[in-house]
């Protein structure tokens, strides 16, 4: 191969320049030349690309999100649309193309796969909810936001006697609230994949208030209910002042953990080298901290990956 490209979709996340900056490097060590599509699949049917030689990625390593930007196609999720972009990449020479995000940015390069096209997917997602991958890109850096914010809101708190129901991203996974609820010492976790026995919850609180610990963190993901009407039925319960802090995107933004420029860096590398080594219809991965691929297929029927339920039991157990 002569000529690659690569593209970043969906939601963006910490820890994607560091992933198009290794795979643009790579490419360059390897003799070969690399392009970026602008705006994701947007961009792929526009032809709109820039140039990735060494200089256009220097200095983007430690930037959050993603410099070539990204967006949401409805027209590529056509079979027309598909077509057309592969047109366009076929009038650029491009070889093979790397994809970077969720669950339906890789639907998107499974598409090109299945026209024959050489493609290879990096999962970025902030949820962790994609399966045949320990860790997705950004879910690291957006943990570590959310710890930051959680004990600054913790601080408030108690002094002021209070809980605290924080609602961090997770239309369907918990991820991030199950785990960050065990970072920040959170008293409760509310997931998605778990149903809110809010009388339960009300009855721990008030033995809490009884043994005099006057203040609750309750971290919430987005998709698991609805954050106001729980504070309501609290402070009706037992009495407690109940605030919601809704985290919304500072989450995904910011730069990235030193796990996710390494992460990044290393999907990127492992990409060009699939390939190069005419590898293709495959999404890089991390198990058990090795660098591993799995094909498309197998992700897109593999469903939205289930969360660990010693994960769940940990946090139960801590929050006591």
């Amino acid at each position: 191969m002569r000529k690659l490209a690569i593209l970043t979709s969906g939601g963006d996340c910490s820890g994607m320049n560091a992933a198009i900056r290794s795979a643009a490097r790579t490419a360059v060590a390897n003799g070969v030349e690399m392009i970026g599509y602008c705006k994701g699949y947007a961009g792929l049917l526009k032809n709109d690309h820039i140039l990735l030689d060494t200089k256009a990625v220097s200095g983007i390593l430690q930037r959050g999100g993603t410099f070539l930007q990204s967006a949401r196609s409805k027209e590529f999720r056509t079979e027309e649309g598909q077509k057309r972009a592969l047109d366009n990449l076929l009038k650029e020479n491009v070889e093979g193309l790397i994809v970077i995000g969720g669950d339906g940015s890789l639907n998107g390069a499974l598409a090109l796969d299945r026209l024959d096209f050489p493609v290879v997917g990096i999962p970025a997602s902030i949820d962790n909810d994609i399966p045949c991958t320990d860790m997705s890109l950004g879910v690291d850096t957006a943990l570590n936001n959310i710890t930051y914010a959680v004990d600054c809101i913790k601080d408030t708190a108690s002094s002021h006697d209070r809980a605290f129901i924080v609602e961090v991203m997770g239309r369907n996974s918990g991820y991030l609230a199950s785990t960050a609820a065990i970072a920040t010492g959170a008293e409760f976790a509310i997931l998605p994949e778990e149903e809110l026995d809010l009388t339960d919850m009300c009855h721990q609180l008030r033995q809490r208030y009884e043994e005099g610990r006057t203040n609750a963190l309750i971290i919430m993901a987005e998709g698991a209910g609805h954050a106001e009407a729980i504070a309501d039925s609290i402070k009706n319960a037992i009495g407690f002042e109940t605030r919601v802090t809704v985290l919304g995107h500072y989450q995904r933004g910011g730069a990235p953990s030193v796990f996710d420029r390494l992460l990044g860096s290393r999907f990127g590398k492992k990409s060009v080298e699939l390939l190069l080594d005419n590898v293709k219809g495959v999404m890089v991965g991390l198990s058990a901290a090795s660098i591993t691929f799995t094909t498309l297929e197998t992700v897109a029927s593999g469903g939205q990956k289930k969360l660990d339920h010693e994960l769940i039991r940990l946090g139960e157990i801590l929050g006591i």
